[in-house]
């Protein structure tokens, strides 16, 4: 099951209370104040990490709250730090204010480490407080409160190439052409339910990350099909390869539909490098039908590839292309 987003609800620890104390031994008649300082709050951070792949664990579990700080003691013994919390979560995931939508994190990185919110501050002992003209404050400082908020965890896969198309275009069958990624493939309308992320061996130590989502339709933008859930993960690819069916016999207004929902969606995917790639082509009777829809699409802005996943036909040019794109 692929979780691409959460709502969850963290919570930094609060300081502990200083304390109000005093030394009471046999030979030292006035001994002064000893307490000691509250331990400081716990923090919640967060940690992108490779090896989890998706938000699934937020569903089940939505309430992460770091350790509160120890109060203080006699004898001036500091109380102990309450223990951090520490959230794994998917590379490529944004964290977001629940109420105003905004972008407060962006954890894009494997490894990368953010505070979130700190622990609230321990508070200081009598011991802290006494001076010359008060040598026996009876009182001390209480903790700080820890910081709470609602957040959205949003996962946004990172990956160098998009798939975009209409359902059963061959997005499926390209991905696992070219990758290890095993997709469901089948006959229908929206075989890809969820995104899948494939890694393309290019050469013999390089490689790039291919995202498929599930097909687009006309009004994917308003939320009609599954595709409007899934642009948001192509919208960090650096090239969009649009997939048309060969035996499309509306191939223009197929085309034309996906660069509008692509512009609808957003500014961002609608300016990306894009490659057009019909598919199929095995099917065509002859490569007549071929040069004939190549006339047909003289004048176009866009690269034009004409493939066979299946067949293995023109595989290779076309990757080669993605990598020299990437690498420019």
């Amino acid at each position: 099951m692929f979780i691409d987003e959460a709502k969850i609800f963290i919570r930094s620890g609060d300081g502990g209370n200083g304390a109000v104390a005093f030394r009471r031994e046999k030979y030292v008649p006035k001994g002064g104040p000893s307490g000691g300082d509250g331990g400081k709050g716990g923090d919640v951070v967060f940690i992108a990490d490779r090896n989890v792949n998706t938000l699934i664990n937020f569903r089940y579990k939505k309430k992460f709250e770091a350790e509160n700080g120890h109060a203080g003691a006699n004898s001036r013994k500091d109380g102990k730090d309450g223990q951090t919390i520490k959230i794994k979560v998917p590379v490529g995931t944004l964290i977001r204010d629940f109420d105003s939508g905004e972008i407060l994190a962006d954890l894009n990185n494997d490894g990368m480490e953010i505070v979130f919110f700190k622990g609230g501050r321990g508070g200081r002992g009598n011991s802290k407080f006494a001076t010359s003209t008060n040598q026996t404050p009876r009182f001390a400082e209480e903790g700080k409160p820890g910081k709470e908020k609602m957040i959205i965890l949003e996962l946004k896969l990172l990956a160098d190439v998009g798939l975009v198309g209409f359902p059963n275009a061959g997005k499926s069958t390209f991905i696992s052409s070219v990758s290890a990624a095993k997709p469901k493939i089948a006959d229908y309308p929206f075989t890809t339910l969820e995104p899948n992320l494939g890694i393309v061996r290019y050469g013999e130590y390089e490689s790039f990350v291919i995202a498929d989502i599930p097909g687009i339709i006309e009004g994917a933008h308003t939320g009609k099909g599954l595709g409007i859930r899934f642009l948001k993960h192509i919208e960090r690819t650096k090239i969009l390869l649009i997939l048309i069916d060969v035996t499309d016999e509306h191939y223009q207004k197929t085309f034309s539909i996906i660069k509008k929902e692509l512009q609808n969606f957003s500014e961002d995917l609608a300016n990306k490098k894009k490659i057009v790639c019909f598919t199929k082509t095995d099917l065509l009777d002859s490569k007549d039908e071929v040069k004939a829809l190549k006339r047909k699409l003289r004048g176009h802005n866009d690269e034009v590839f004409y493939i066979s996943a299946v067949a293995g036909k023109n595989m290779k040019p076309l990757l080669d292309e993605l990598w020299q794109i990437l690498n420019q």
